[in-house]
Order: C-alpha cells, then sequence, then structure tokens
C-alpha cells in the first residue's frame, strides 16, 4: 500500500520523498484518530488542513487541532493506541510520546515518529536513479488547542486514503483568519514564516472571505486587540504595517524548501504584497 502511494507522488529525490513520507503518516494519523472518535471533539486546522483538503500548493509539517468546546483538562494520550494500530495495519511501526510542558499552556502536543526502515518498505525500485538508500526517522508534532477562541465554521471533508472517512476542517474562511492572526502577531522577534505568506497570497488569489469575526476573536484571545470590534480598514492597515517591517530575503529563505516551484517568489516583494492587501475580501 505504501508503495503505491509513493508511486503517486513521484518523488524524484530525497526531500520529495521526505515530504511524500511525511505526508501518508499525517493521513494515517488522521484515520486513527477518526476511528477513535477524537473528531467529535476536535477539528483539523492549518496548513495540513490547506494542504490534504484545500489543494494548497506547500507541504506542511505539523497536525494542528482546535477543540469545539474548551476543555482544559483534555488530553491525547487516549488516542494514542488506535494511531499506533492503524500504523501497523499498513505495515509501519511507530511511536507516540505526549510532550511534557515546562510552562502552562492551553496547547497539548505530542510527537508521532516512525521506527520503521523506510528501504524495505517503499524505497526499492521507486528512487534507484536518485541513490537513495534510506530515509531519516520522520517526526510529526500534533498540537490541540484545549482553550481556543471560538467562532469558527467546520466543515466535513472526505480523506480516501488508507479507507475513506471524513474528517471535521475549519472552513477556509476560519482558517483564513487563523492565518492572518498567525501572520500579524506571531510573536518570533527578528525571524519570519515565510510560509505565513505563501498561504496568504493563495488565500487571496483564491478569492477566499476572511472570517472578521473569528479573526477579532483571536486577537482579543492573545491580547493583540484592545476593542470590542474590528474594521476591515483597520485589518488592512495592520497589514500593511507587518509588510513593512519584515524582511522578504527572509520569508523566500522559510519557504523555499517547502514548494515545488521557487520561480513563483520572482515577483515577491513589498508593493505586491499591498496590492495584494487591496484585493483582500472579508466575510
Amino acid at each position: 500500500m505504501i508503495k503505491e502511494w509513493m508511486q503517486e507522488y513521484k518523488p524524484g529525490n530525497k526531500d520529495d520523498a521526505e515530504a511524500a513520507l511525511r505526508e501518508i503518516m499525517q493521513e494515517v494519523a488522521l484515520a486513527g484518530l477518526q476511528r477513535a472518535g477524537f473528531f467529535e471533539k476536535a477539528a483539523l486546522y492549518g496548513g495540513t488542513a490547506l494542504r490534504i483538503f484545500y489543494g494548497l500548493n506547500r507541504f506542511s509539517e505539523d497536525l494542528d487541532f482546535s477543540l469545539l468546546e474548551v476543555d482544559a483538562d483534555f488530553s491525547l494520550e487516549p488516542y494514542f493506541e488506535s494511531i499506533v494500530v492503524e500504523f501497523k495495519a499498513i505495515g509501519m511501526d511507530v511511536v507516540i510520546k505526549e510532550k511534557k510542558k515546562t510552562a502552562l499552556s492551553n496547547i497539548d502536543s505530542a510527537f508521532l515518529k516512525s521506527e520503521t526502515v523506510w528501504k524495505e518498505l517503499v524505497l526499492e525500485g521507486i528512487l534507484p536513479q536518485s541513490g537513495i538508500q534510506t530515509v531519516p526517522s520522520i517526526k510529526i508534532k500534533l498540537e490541540v488547542d484545549r482553550e481556543p477562541p471560538l467562532g469558527f465554521e467546520t466543515e466535513e471533508k472526505l480523506l480516501l486514503k488508507p479507507f475513506s472517512f471524513y474528517v471535521k476542517c475549519f472552513t477556509l474562511s476560519s482558517l483564513f483568519a487563523g492565518k492572518m492572526h498567525a501572520l500579524l502577531f506571531r510573536n518570533w522577534k527578528q525571524r519570519v514564516k515565510g510560509r505565513d505568506w505563501y498561504d496568504f497570497e493563495w488565500y487571496v488569489k483564491k478569492g477566499v472571505p476572511l472570517d472578521l469575526h473569528h479573526f477579532l476573536l483571536r486577537a482579543k484571545d492573545t491580547g493583540n486587540w484592545p476593542g470590542e470590534t474590528i474594521s476591515q480598514d483597520e485589518v488592512r492597515q495592520l497589514i500593511n504595517n507587518r509588510i513593512d517591517s519584515v524582511s522578504f530575503e527572509g520569508i523566500r529563505e522559510d519557504i523555499v524548501r517547502f514548494i515545488p516551484d521557487d520561480s513563483v517568489l520572482k515577483i515577491w516583494s513589498p508593493q505586491y504584497f499591498k496590492n495584494l492587501v487591496e484585493k483582500l475580501k472579508f466575510k
């Protein structure tokens, strides 16, 4: 089964193979969570949701979830066995461990790690021209926001592998609100995340309207917006201010390893993104 999945990706080098294997593992983990009833309590959001269910043309590393209702005592641990069993069903051995907290946080985290020797399972006969012998052990972080700002919308999205099942996901407009909050308020000092800007461009080009209500709730929840309301013009000004403060060289360096063709970045500039802001739609 894994060989067939890998062949669909047509990986041409080690990085391609690793990205494909990570995405296969993400889908199997989602299947294990679904069997255990996880999506009765939580929804998938973030870059992996965009990639797998909405067609974003870049790979994503982590699995990010939000509870549907606040539950400060929620833990991922009861779902570990179902995930491990799902991987065993396709001949893959993994370990999954909850991350030990070093500070108070509303995020519950775990790490899923491959234990299988990939050469025997997937690489023989698929990439001999690349001279690949093995792929490093792949680690995927799972995070659940136990006390999320609510007000988001969800929908059921169909996944066909490793079997047909539905995953509860944020809608595109609510996903856009979360991405805009990250782009504007991610507390990384001088670091920038090019993936935020790549996704912003994708949303605008797709004509996805920003869920203004959910964005406001997120900004208030993190203390980044003091008011009870926020206007479309105020959001546009926040984005333009952010454009003026970031290094586009750093943005490009962050995103190149996640996309198949970096020539699409040639047009990127402060003026280009300010022009995108003018085309931003709201819900």
